[in-house]
């Protein structure tokens, strides 16, 4: 159902059972999959790709243009999955020439405020609570959770099943599985356990984890000799190169370890 009071171009492709609530606007070049629904006010920009059976809530604002001065028009797309719901005014940038697109994967929940930038990449089942502003070509992981008024800064990347508590100011990469918490700079809080369990996560699986964390964050060890130490020491494990692999590979180098209050 299309509302008489929104505005549909008639070259907007609208799959089946879409509903367009009022004073929607819906650009020409904009893709949108089954069953979605467009809340009153949302505004869906050129350059819009979106799955089926997403919501999208009043004032929220997709493909919108980058805001990076380098940005020069080129044609360029936000690509929104599967089964996200998408709270008031939130914002999604499209991509610039660096990457071409933004894209936000499946089963998400951004909640109101939001802020994803140009380029960014964001897996799938992840929540993003209230205000928290992601810059340009920021990385996040699947099944992350970011508390609100969280602040990442440029190219960070967030590995799977991290939390970030909120008001976290975030300037550099968050391995996977680990809890970072609220500290100037940010540092290691521990390992986001419940969050492990909650996905089918052994114990096994998770002792590793834990074993592994012990001596990358809670030794005196730099990180790449910390690394070395837990491949010498720990069994090998999916879960402890994902961990190790992550550290060698990051470009921005990592947060901080823990270190007392």
């Amino acid at each position: 159902m299309i509302s008489n009071l929104a505005y549909v171009h008639p070259d907007a492709k609208l799959g089946k059972d879409v509903v367009v609530e009022p004073f929607a606007y819906i650009a020409g070049d904009v893709v949108i999959g089954d069953g979605c629904w467009i809340g009153p006010g949302a505004v869906i920009h050129d350059g819009a790709r979106i799955g089926k059976c997403c919501k999208i809530h009043t004032a929220a604002s997709i493909a919108c243009l980058p805001q990076d001065l380098k940005f020069a028009d080129e044609k360029t797309t936000a690509e929104i999955g599967d089964y996200n719901d998408i709270r008031e005014c939130v914002t999604i940038s499209r991509g610039t020439a660096s990457k071409g697109k933004t894209v936000v994967g499946d089963h998400n929940l951004l909640m109101a405020y939001v802020h994803v930038a140009h380029d960014d990449v964001v897996g799938s089942h992840c929540v993003i609570a209230n205000r928290v502003s992601l810059a340009g070509e920021v990385t996040v992981g699947d099944w992350v959770v970011i508390g609100g008024h969280v602040a990442i800064h440029q190219w960070c990347t967030i590995g799977d099943h991290a939390m970030i508590q909120g008001l976290t100011g975030l300037s550099q990469d968050v391995p996977p599985y680990i809890i970072v918490r609220n500290a100037d700079p940010a540092r290691y809080a521990g390992l986001n356990k419940v969050g492990l369990s909650r996905r089918g996560f052994t114990e096994e699986q998770i002792k590793s984890i834990a074993d592994s964390c012990r001596i990358l964050f809670q030794s005196d060890m730099n990180y790449m000799n910390a690394c070395d130490e837990v491949e010498r020491t720990i069994p090998q494990s999916k879960e402890r190169d994902m961990l190790i692999d992550f550290i060698r590979s990051s470009k921005r180098g990592i947060i901080k370890p823990f270190h007392g209050r």
